[in-house]
């Protein structure tokens, strides 16, 4: 039997949200060999891959990787940015004159 971390247990809330879905019955058995091989109810199997499938797409759209080079031109130019441009000014100077309108 391999054992698995129960993520969704070690949580203090308690568990009255509900989770309904329809799946073809191959993919419930595979799910549920899986669970038993885990050590997990269906239900807490089922939760915790989940709840770790959530957390990786959660973390690769909050989080920005750079290769080396590209991570040096990134702090370059917040370190040393840009001049703003006449039209950039401009535009802050329209802004300034729309939001002081607006007050």
């Amino acid at each position: 039997m391999l054992g698995a971390t129960d993520l969704a247990s070690s949580r203090q809330e308690k568990s009255d949200a509900r989770l309904n879905i329809r799946t073809k019955a191959s993919i419930k058995a595979a799910i549920e060999k899986a669970a038993e091989l885990s050590g997990m109810d269906l239900s807490t199997f089922t939760t915790n891959a989940a709840l770790l499938r959530a957390q990786d797409v959660i973390s690769a759209h909050e989080r920005t990787v750079l290769a080396p080079v590209d991570h040096a031109a990134f702090f370059d130019a917040l370190e040393r940015p840009a001049a703003p441009t006449e039209k950039l000014l401009a535009a802050a100077k329209l802004h300034r004159e729309m939001v002081a309108d607006s007050e």
